[in-house]
């Protein structure tokens, strides 16, 4: 590899890496978020919503890094356009190879990491998140412990526990049972207790009240109730394994067995189809970054910035794909188009760049949607400096 290669090279990876991480963790802290709830709802520690944040990031790698890998390389080569450099590589008599090879090997090698962790991290990793979200969903005593708030354990199923005290004694019990359309039941009790296989909550003196369609209301009272949790601790300790936290050599020779592939087939065949398809990506995206801004441009030509219509171009492909692998789920004459979108892309950059064309968004469309910014802005500045109130004259 030549040394101005080397030199773009490790410019591009910078700018990617610049730009992965950032993207990277916005996107963990959001997902991030949404499993607080859950893991203080089941009194787990800090160290398990750790685990359980760590373990959400291989899924969130195959989406953002191709539009990390367009961002870093357009940006890189957008800057030293800027300074010129692209301008003197075309006068020394470079060819365009030599800003072609060192992008297309850092979007390759990009590839080759998506699909690493598309097909082994990620269904690894879904898999240890199901697990943990079904044991805690299990911990019925945990789901039941918090005091003065009212809990949903189920659909129709709400506990309430006035005081937690020593020895795993609930005092103050509430619970609305509404599961059974036939009736309703509300149970009270003085006090009550978790039984150490969390198959039943045992209250003690309080009543049950039960309510007909009708209106008619029947109040019981008794000394001791076992509430049965069995079968809702059981089916809240069973992880749904879908396609998508399959390992590749599953879906290329799935279990007949299996009531998620026995109820829906389509999915595994489409999941699959995906993973074949989608780790190409950020090779398609290296190319569509090249064919944007690999080209020395003169300061004063107008022209939407590279970066944005090599992000705009990507985020088009990006959408066709997940329309194509969401319908194929459903027919399977979309899982052609699946192969079909990177290999067009693919095949039409290419050829761009072999004509030593570039891709631009119309200066005038550019100009028309600034056109409406400003127009917009303008009413909303006018609107906001007109007298609401009725002042002297």
């Amino acid at each position: 590899m030549k040394l101005i290669e080397r030199y773009i090279l490790r410019r591009a990876s910078l700018m990617f890496v610049a730009t992965l991480v950032p993207l990277l963790g916005i996107v963990w802290v959001t997902q991030a978020l949404a499993s607080v709830n859950l893991v203080t709802d089941s009194g787990q520690s800090i160290f398990a919503f750790l685990k359980l944040a760590t373990l959400i990031i291989p899924s969130v790698i195959p989406i953002i890094l191709p539009f990390a890998l367009v961002i870093g390389v357009s940006q890189t080569l957008t800057v030293m356009n800027a300074d010129s450099e692209l301008t003197v590589l075309n006068s020394a008599g470079a060819s365009r190879i030599t800003i072609i090879r060192p992008v297309m090997i850092l979007a390759i090698a990009m590839s080759f990491v998506s699909f690493a962790v598309d097909n082994f991290a990620e269904p690894y990793s879904r898999m240890a998140v199901r697990k943990m979200i079904a044991t805690a969903h299990a911990d019925m005593l945990s789901a039941v412990v918090q005091e003065n708030t009212f809990r949903k354990v189920a659909d129709g199923l709400y506990v309430q526990v006035a005081e937690r005290r020593n020895g795993g004694v609930l005092r103050g019990l509430f619970v609305a049972d509404t599961r059974d359309p036939r009736f309703e039941l509300v149970y009270y009790a003085r006090e009550g207790a978790v039984d150490e296989n969390s198959s039943a909550l045992v209250m003690k003196d309080g009543e049950v009240h039960r309510k007909l369609p009708d209106g008619d209301v029947s109040i019981i009272k008794f000394d001791s109730y076992a509430f049965d949790l069995t079968d809702l601790t059981q089916s809240a300790g069973k992880s749904n394994i879908r396609a998508k936290d399959r390992d590749l050599f599953y879906l290329l020779d799935p279990d007949p067995a299996d009531p998620q592939y026995k109820k829906n087939p389509g999915a595994f065949t489409a999941e699959l189809h995906r993973r074949f398809t989608e780790w190409l990506l950020p090779a398609v995206f290296g190319l569509l970054a090249l064919v944007v801004s690999a080209d020395a441009r003169s300061h004063r030509e107008a022209r939407v910035h590279p970066m944005l219509t090599a992000l705009l171009t990507a985020l088009f492909v990006r959408w066709a794909s997940f329309y194509a692998s969401n319908n194929a789920e459903e027919s399977a004459y979309f899982i052609p188009i699946m192969y079909l979108i990177p290999i067009v892309t693919a095949a039409l950059a290419v050829r761009f760049l072999g004509r030593n064309k570039s891709l631009d968004i119309p200066v005038t469309l550019g100009d028309q949607v600034t056109d409406l910014r400003d127009r917009f802005l303008a009413r909303f500045t006018r609107a906001g400096s007109t007298p609401t109130g009725g002042g002297q004259p």
